[in-house]
């Protein structure tokens, strides 16, 4: 199809913010904007759309360069509140990984394992202003020769804390249920036999990739909501899948793009960067984005103004079709019906319940459209965009 003439540039956006005259919408707000005025109308008259999204993504963690020692020495394996950070970057850098457990926790041993505390709650605790308890341990060389250090540190002690999340955001997912005969834990929350319950994540229609589906405004170097402090998008993100089959509105019907994040973690809100327990499945963190979406013509303007019940995702069977990786998805169900309360799933109605926060998206939304309309927020223009599908959905009134 024809791409539809850009008619604004990030550049011109981000000199309207600067005079104190950008108009700014949230997703949701959008909605009503299109479907009243048009997307003509509506591409003239919104200059950025903001998204939010707050959930748990488990693919996160944080880089941390804790100083140096007297004697130094060259970290080999590094515990936090004795969760293990991985070490092998240099002598005092580490990585802690929002699902890796505390160092002797029973796990699975008695399942449902419980999970109470992991890198997740190590990333909560540092942006909390807690202090946590650091051993470094070292085989000793010539120039490091120090073997063993305990600090106790809090965030502000370190000398560089940098969020880097590999794999957020993603565009589309699951609707999980079980169809077998037994409950079962899994990362998409506790499934009770025979259809009893429903479960899924995400923000729906205030969700980032889902307002811009093409990716047509993503890429490295968009400045974004993170955490509560300002991050950027660094990379796709693993698994990103742009090709993933798509409905008539260009929603992609199953996870297809990711984001990878990267933000100071000096900067964040422990409101927006939550640790997680997911009983029988392990820790993670709870994670808030927002990604602002400038409206440079009417075809990103159609795209941000997609609703609930224009966006469908899979009903996937997580008791024997997910773990053994066969079977065909149930249905499609849009989020519309999810966020009613219920759904039909083979014939038959079932509870369906958010594993993300509703709420705490929209404040993200909000949040941003604050510091736009201040002035305290410009835009980033993608300098590497993530890679998009071949072919693009006709958008009505264009090409």
């Amino acid at each position: 199809m024809t791409d539809f003439p850009q008619k604004k540039t990030v550049e011109e956006i981000n000199d309207k913010i600067r005079k104190g005259n950008c108009v700014v919408v949230t997703a949701e707000q959008m909605i009503g904007i299109v479907e009243s005025e048009g997307v003509k109308s509506a591409a003239r008259k919104v200059d950025v759309v903001t998204t939010g999204t707050f959930g748990t993504m488990c693919s996160s963690g944080a880089f941390l360069n804790f100083g140096h020692t007297k004697p130094k020495m060259k970290a080999s394996q590094v515990w936090i509140n004795g969760v293990e950070s991985y070490a092998g970057i240099a002598a005092v850098d580490c990585y802690v990984g929002a699902t890796q457990v505390k160092r002797g926790d029973p796990l699975n041993g008695v399942h449902p394992g419980r999970f109470y505390y992991g890198g997740g709650h190590v990333i909560e605790d540092l942006v909390a202003g807690r202090e946590v308890r650091l051993r470094a341990e070292s085989y000793g060389t010539d120039c490091y020769p120090n073997r063993e250090a305990v600090l106790n540190m809090k965030l502000e002690d370190m000398r560089d804390a940098v969020l880097h999340n590999p794999r957020n955001a993603y565009q589309n997912y699951n609707c999980a249920v079980n169809r077998s005969d037994r409950t079962i834990y899994t990362y998409m929350g506790v499934l009770r036999p025979n259809l009893a319950n429903a479960t899924f994540s995400s923000a729906g229609q205030l969700s980032p990739l889902l307002n811009d589906p093409y990716y047509l405004t993503m890429g490295t170097g968009v400045r974004i909501f993170l955490g509560g402090g300002v991050g950027v998008i660094s990379w796709a993100g693993t698994q990103h899948a742009p090709e993933t089959p798509r409905n008539e509105r260009g929603i992609p019907v199953g996870g297809a793009g990711t984001l990878m994040l990267t933000g100071d973690l000096k900067q964040m809100n422990s409101r927006f960067l939550r640790g997680a327990s997911l009983i029988g499945y392990g820790t993670s963190l709870m994670v808030g984005v927002g990604v602002p979406i400038p409206i440079l013509n009417e075809e990103i303007a159609w795209h941000t103004g997609v609703s609930n019940k224009e966006i469908a995702c899979p009903v996937v069977d997580y008791g024997s079709d997910y773990p053994n990786a066969e079977g065909a998805p149930l249905g499609q169900v849009s989020y519309a019906d999810l966020y009613s309360g219920s759904i039909e799933v083979a014939g038959k109605k079932i509870p369906s319940t958010p594993l993300s926060s509703l709420p705490r998206a929209r404040e993200i939304a909000d949040t941003l459209k604050g510091w736009i309309e201040a002035g305290q927020f410009t835009l980033g223009a993608a300098q590497e965009p993530l890679k998009t599908p071949e072919t693009r959905v006709k958008v009505p009134g264009g090409g």
